[in-house]
This record gives C-alpha cells, sequence and structure tokens, in this order.
C-alpha cells in the first residue's frame, strides 16, 4: 500500500509526524567461495539485493561493481549466522552496516538512494550496465 496519500494529507515542514520514506538498508560481509558484500535495499515489500565483490565504497570516487541478485525477504535484512556446506551461498554471513534510506530517484537504470548506517553515510547512486545484470555502486557526496 502507498503512503501517497497519508503524505497528501500533511505538511511535514509544521508536523512532527513521521513522514515515513525511511526504508531498511543493511549490507551483510558474506564470506561464501569467495568474499563479498551483500547490499539490500528495501523496495516493493523485499530486499533488492546486488553482490559486492569488494569492500562498499565510503568516500566519493571510488566505484564498485554490484552485481544483482534475487530479492530476499525482508527479514534477511537481520540474518547473521552459517549458511551450511552443500547450501547455496555457504558461508558465514554477519552484518557489517545497517540502517535507513531515502530513495531519492528510481529509474528502471539508475538508483539514487540517501543512506544513513553506521559505515556509510550519504547520497549513493546505482547505475546499470548495458548487461542488466551489473550496475556501478558509488558515492555521490
Amino acid at each position: 500500500m502507498s503512503l501517497e496519500e497519508y503524505w497528501r494529507k500533511r505538511n511535514f515542514e509544521k508536523t512532527t509526524e513521521p513522514k515515513g520514506d525511511k526504508k531498511i538498508y543493511v549490507i551483510q560481509k558474506h564470506a561464501a567461495t569467495h568474499l563479498h558484500y551483500d547490499l539490500r535495499l528495501e523496495m516493493d515489500g523485499v530486499l533488492k539485493s546486488w553482490a559486492i565483490p569488494k569492500e562498499p565504497p565510503t568516500t566519493p570516487g571510488i566505484r564498485r561493481l554490484a552485481v544483482e541478485v534475487e530479492d530476499h525477504p525482508i527479514e534477511y535484512a537481520n540474518f547473521e549466522g552459517t549458511i551450511p556446506e552443500g547450501e547455496y551461498g555457504a558461508g558465514t554471513v554477519e552484518i557489517w552496516d545497517k540502517g535507513a534510506y531515502t530513495l531519492l530517484e528510481r529509474k528502471e537504470d539508475k538508483l539514487i538512494v540517501e543512506i544513513n548506517g553506521n559505515r556509510l553515510s550519504g547520497v549513493y547512486v546505482l547505475m546499470r550496465f548495458k548487461d542488466k545484470k551489473n550496475w556501478l555502486f558509488f558515492k555521490k557526496k
């Protein structure tokens, strides 16, 4: 259900009611076959997910490959533990960063989000390459 009617009825410059535009953001450090970081953003009732082969950027100017993977359930945002050998993604998963984000722009090939995490903070961009699976992830400011 959309919050558009809720937002339409309120002036957030005058009321201290929550705007409700912040969503779950989490990065999980995943020591599977290869160490990588799983970026997850709550969207459309799921966690949209990307695997980032190197540590996520904390400063502008650093660009990282982000490979789009399958959506995960919202509850996965709190998951830490070991996926057993023989199972998809076998290895340890730990929360590397967690917080909230605000969606600033959403297009088919581009997402701009403002992240408020413990390690990542600021405006970040995900831009899709032509092959549709690979994205570029970087801090804008």
